[in-house]
């Protein structure tokens, strides 16, 4: 079968040869491929997979009737909730301290610093009510704003809740207001904002936690603080937020029974509705396998259902507001199911996205009804808004010129160090089988016993003196077409080279470049672009974040949600065309392949190697990542998304799967840290023997 493929192939190709002419045009896919410009491939293919994933959850939705259905349900997912989240540290002393007071005719507040974790400050303002306590204690987790808790519409709710008798406690969250987690020499910050809070995760990924692990270990403190106070009675608590506060609060309330009253505000909508319009927002926003798993923005209300929680929404908002309305039938159905239809409402507003005064009315009068038993119509009086450093807890303005402050990138070194020592005993030599079968675990990337054949498809060919060029697309599985060029010489010698280059498959392949120098000596190169490189690069929305993530970011993103990477499925990429070429001689044992691969596909052609080092008879890595361990140190990692694993660095690193390799077939050339700088040789490196220079 396969010799009668290869010889239809070569018969194609002959029949549409065409001659070698200046500036040769490289591409191989066509102009639309299944319908969909190569550019969008992947966006295509993987949003296919998470149309499917939400298919089957809502199916699933519709089989739960019982109350014991339900309780399974709801448990199942605050498990796998917490799961991905990689869990929450030992709580520890929070030593709070009020740092100022303010009198006003009808509320008063206090400006607090406290440690969500040891040396890891919180800045936050506690509005009072003038009546005598003990208050309901109400947590607002604010939005994106660059100034945190002192932005407008987070001041206006809390001193509306305030005045009609309930405590609020508005707190900064990282990377806004006093928390800026990377700093210059002046003070200034670097970066922030939904861009700080997604660079944090590319780190945290591979230590198999998300940075709404620190957002959320922030405001559980902060209902702990809320708690221990004399004036708030720790039995009525609540929450509400904005945006990236109502995404804090969403997450909160599913997680945290102690949250009897709920009013997360502009964003909950469904995720098949998000990623159709905006696509997906900032690192907390998108946790790992949520959509492979099966976990919607419903189940956000379902988990704590029937805990009261009110959804507040604008009708122009960017997050899609019939998703909304889908999400909050679900939950109608589903409190309706336990017998509390009441316990659960929605509030829309004709604005645009933001915390307006219908919605924080909505808010204040839903805790008023569920905390105070009190179910009345107040109103929103014009109020004085102080300045932002009227609000500020520290003497400089950010929490990290404090003695002995630390940011989330110093916890994630820490934790960093203590992985470190232990993948240290899990790579001995007498554990490493045991070793590779965890990284086989972990990152997902099946045998190559499993994976497809690839179907070939000629596009055409190329003449030049001593060789041809084939074009070829490889399908190595449904959805995911792969352009490649085939360099077969006049005289082969027997011997080929997959050849991997992250600018693309030509990049190589100038008349004295490496891949025709091979070519001339008679070895057949195959040059392919992985899945999201070359042809099918995307160019997604920025959002502030592409010149670091890159400019594919948002299928990587996509990818995350289903529970993979772009590091996995690219390594089973290298594997399916491996193979393929090895066996293109036609002969009946297949070639082993030299295999070459140069700057950012060097991880995952790593990882192919290491899994299955017979496949290749030798692995040469060029320009290539050093270690995942840099990247966690580096917060303005380059380009270093693709390449992340979840919970990668708790079980091993890069150095890990290059020592496992027999060195004698391995040769690292220049390899870079996180921000594509060069290094210094690794120890881990030996020279191998080669038909032509890499």
């Amino acid at each position: 079968l396969l010799a009668g493929a290869l010889a239809a192939w070569g018969a194609a190709l002959a029949a549409w040869e065409m001659p070698a002419r200046a500036g040769d045009d490289w591409t191989v896919l066509p102009e639309t491929i299944d319908g969909v410009a190569p550019k969008d491939m992947m966006r295509a293919e993987l949003m296919r997979r998470i149309v499917a994933a939400l298919d089957r959850r809502e199916a699933e939705y519709e089989t739960l009737k019982t109350p014991e259905q339900l309780a399974d349900y709801q448990q199942r997912l605050r498990r796998f909730f917490v799961e991905t989240l990689g869990g929450f540290p030992e709580r520890t002393p929070l030593r709070p301290r009020v740092v100022a007071a303010r009198e006003f005719d009808d509320y008063r507040m206090e400006n607090v610093i406290y440690e969500s974790r040891p040396g890891h400050y919180v800045t936050a303002v506690v509005y009072l009510p003038k009546t005598p306590p003990p208050y309901p204690g109400v947590l607002v987790p604010c939005g994106h704003s660059a100034n945190g808790k002192a932005s407008e519409a987070y001041q206006r709710v809390s001193i509306l809740l305030a005045r009609n008798g309930l405590a609020a406690l508005c707190y900064d969250p990282i990377d806004q207001g006093e928390r800026f987690q990377l700093l210059a020499p002046d003070g200034k910050p670097i970066v922030g904002g939904t861009t700080g809070h997604t660079l944090l995760n590319v780190g945290s990924i591979l230590l198999g936690r998300n940075t709404a692990t620190f957002r959320i270990w922030d405001g559980m403190r902060s209902l702990d603080y809320l708690a221990q106070r004399e004036d708030i009675d720790p039995k009525r608590l609540g929450c509400t937020g904005n945006s990236g506060g109502g995404t804090l609060t969403s997450y909160l309330m599913a997680l945290d029974d102690r949250i009897e009253a709920a009013a997360p505000s502009c964003y909950l909508t469904t995720f098949r509705r998000l990623l159709e319009t905006i696509g997906p927002q900032d690192g907390e926003q998108n946790l790992f396998a949520q959509l492979g798993h099966g976990m919607d923005h419903a189940d956000y209300v379902l988990m704590r259902a029937p805990k009261p929680t009110l959804l507040c929404a604008a009708t122009r908002d960017y997050f899609d507001i019939g998703g909304t309305w889908q999400t909050f039938r679900q939950a109608k159905r589903f409190y309706g199911r336990l017998g509390f239809p009441e316990r659960v409402e929605l509030v829309e507003t004709d604005e645009p996205h933001g915390f307006s005064p219908l919605l924080r009315v909505g808010a204040v009068r839903w805790m008023r009804r569920w905390l105070l038993g009190i179910d009345d119509a107040v109103t929103e009086p014009e109020t004085p808004i102080l300045k932002d450093e009227e609000l500020q807890c520290t003497p400089e303005g950010q929490v990290m010129r404090l003695s002995g402050a630390r940011s989330v990138y110093d916890i994630n070194a820490e934790e960093e160090d203590q992985w470190a020592r232990r993948r240290a005993e899990r790579w001995r030599a007498e554990n490493r089988a045991a070793a590779m079968a965890e990284v086989r675990r972990v990152t997902g990337i099946r045998p190559l016993a499993e994976l497809p054949e690839p179907r070939a498809t000629p596009r055409g060919s190329l003449a030049r003196d001593g060789y041809r060029i084939d074009k070829l697309v490889l399908d190595v599985e449904p959805g995911i077409h792969l352009p490649a060029l085939l360099f077969v010489p006049e005289k082969p010698s027997g011997e080929a080279t997959l050849y991997l280059h992250a600018d693309g498959k030509h990049a190589d392949a100038a008349p004295d470049g490496p891949i025709v120098r091979r070519a001339r000596d008679g070895m057949t190169v195959m040059a392919v672009d992985l899945r999201g490189l070359g042809e099918t690069l995307g160019a997604g929305r920025d959002y502030g974040v592409k010149k670091h993530l890159g400019p594919d970011w948002e299928p990587m993103t996509y990818a995350y949600l289903l529970g993979t990477s772009y590091l996995a499925m690219r390594s089973e990429d290298v594997l399916v065309c491996a193979r393929f070429l090895g066996r293109s001689s036609g002969d009946d044992s297949p070639r082993a392949v030299h295999l070459v691969a140069v700057g950012a596909v060097v991880p995952p052609a790593l990882h192919a190697a290491a899994l299955e080092p017979a496949l290749f008879a030798t692995i040469t890595l060029r320009g290539g990542l050093a270690s995942w361990r840099d990247v966690v140190r580096t917060p303005l990692a380059i380009h270093q998304y693709a390449n992340v694993v979840h919970g990668a660095l708790r079980v091993y690193d890069l150095p890990d799967l290059l020592a496992a390799l027999p060195a004698e077939k391995v040769t690292v050339l220049e390899p870079v840290d996180a921000l594509g700088r060069p290094l210094a040789q690794p120890e881990a490196t030996a020279p191998a023997a080669q038909s032509a220079g890499p």
